[in-house]
Parts: structure tokens; C-alpha cells; sequence
């Protein structure tokens, strides 16, 4: 017998944004992995927290943040090596995985690293992507229109080329990159069409225009939604 790793996406922030599934496999959990940024808590395990059991063997897996493909690629291995003991024991171990586990998500690569050896299951979680465009009020895109995820860190020649092949798009990762990123946007034309959303599904929350938006920085948990179809849509961000 052996055992089964779980990657278990935990929606946005909102704990009641869990699924049934993965509500059912953190609570029933011997074992749980999380990810975790040097010195700082876990934002994931802090959106389980409440489901987690008493005694429950824990697996912090820290990491500094980079922009690089693998920003800890040791860490990685070593962290799938202590998972590995577990599973190879027989022993279920749940990954905790904030938004959705397959979208920018760390557990990829524990994925990468294990799934030839022990039996894997991805359990989808809803991702920042639909809660920013929820708490917006404002659709993504519609028919056959062509929507774009793009990482706020690209050079603004390749921001510029991939916004113009969509008919809606996403900027995610915007953090420091936001008074580039918003001067690009209002030289195109499109900025009055931005909507911006930080921390989304938490109490925290800030729902605005971009335009409005007085901050030079944003947030990690941060995101700018424009869409430039053809649907009659208008931004209306809720308070």
C-alpha cells in the first residue's frame, strides 16, 4: 500500500469558497504540506486553518519569492523527498494550494517531481481570476472572444503585443510593476476600461477603477481585468 498526494486547491482567500472535496480531504487529513515565504505565515494553511485537525502532522515547505521558472528548485526536492517517506509509508499527504493548483500554483512542481511514483490527484479550486472578475461584477469574456492571462513581470513590448491580440485579458503579479503597467494601459487607450481588484474574497478587499486607484504599488494579491470586446459590458466596481 501506498499512499496518495493530494493537490487541493483552496479558492482566493474565502473559506467558504472550498469546495466539498477539499473541505473533506483537509479535515480527514493525517499529513498536510503547504507552502510557505520565508518568514512569513502561510497563507494557505491560514485559509484551512479552521478545518485543520488537532494533531495533524504538518509539512511547511518555505521559499523565497523570485521571478525565475524554478525560484527554489532544492527546496522543491527537498520537500518531495519528505512527502515521498510519507506516501511510500502508505500515508495520504494533502498539499494545500492557494487559488487552484494548476494556475501559477507552487504544487506543480511537487507534481512534476512525484507523480510518476505515487498515485496523484488534482482537486480544482476557484482560482483569483473568476473572484476578481466576481467581485467587478463584470464577465470575462464572451462567445468566441479570446481572453489572455498575462504576468504583470513582461517586458512592456510583450505586454503591449499580448494585450492587442485579445479581446479581454487579465494582468496578474502586478505588485511594484503597477505605475508601468498602468501608464502602458492608459497610452493604449484602455485604462478608463480597467478594472482593479486586490485581495479579493477577503475582508480586505479593494474593488476600483484602475484610473482611480491612488497607490504607486500594489499588492502580491493583486489584479487588473480589461475587457475590449464587443459586448455593450461597463465597469461598474461594487464598494
Amino acid at each position: 500500500m501506498i499512499g496518495t498526494l493530494y493537490g487541493v486547491g483552496l479558492g482566493p482567500g474565502d473559506p467558504e469558497l472550498l469546495t466539498l472535496k477539499a473541505h473533506r480531504l483537509i479535515c480527514a487529513a493525517k499529513t498536510i504540506a503547504y507552502p510557505a515565504a520565508v518568514g512569513t505565515p502561510s497563507f494557505a494553511r491560514h485559509i484551512a486553518s479552521q478545518f485543520i485537525a488537532e494533531g495533524t502532522c504538518e509539512i511547511p515547505i518555505e521559499m523565497p519569492m523570485k521571478v525565475e521558472r524554478f525560484p527554489a528548485k532544492e527546496i522543491y526536492d527537498q520537500a518531495a523527498e519528505t512527502i515521498s517517506k510519507k506516501l511510500a509509508a502508505g500515508e495520504d499527504v494533502v498539499v494545500l494550494c492557494e487559488g487552484d493548483p494548476f494556475v501559477y500554483g507552487s504544487f506543480m512542481y511537487l507534481y512534476e517531481r512525484l507523480q510518476g511514483e505515487f498515485p496523484c490527484v488534482v482537486v480544482p479550486g476557484v482560482s483569483s481570476i473568476n473572484a476578481c472578475s466576481a467581485a467587478l461584477g463584470r464577465p470575462l469574456a464572451a462567445r468566441n472572444e479570446v481572453i489572455t492571462i498575462i504576468p504583470g513581470p513582461l517586458e512592456d513590448e510583450q505586454l503591449e503585443r499580448r494585450i492587442e491580440q485579445s479581446d479581454a485579458f487579465v494582468i496578474m503579479k502586478v505588485g511594484r510593476h503597477l505605475p508601468r503597467v498602468k501608464a502602458l494601459l492608459d497610452k493604449m487607450g484602455l485604462l478608463g476600461a480597467a478594472g482593479y481588484v486586490e485581495r479579493a474574497t477577503l475582508p480586505e478587499m479593494v474593488v476600483a477603477r484602475l484610473a482611480d486607484y491612488p497607490n504607486e504599488t500594489a499588492p502580491y494579491f493583486s489584479m487588473i481585468i480589461v475587457y475590449k470586446g464587443e459586448e455593450a459590458w461597463t465597469l461598474h466596481p461594487q464598494s
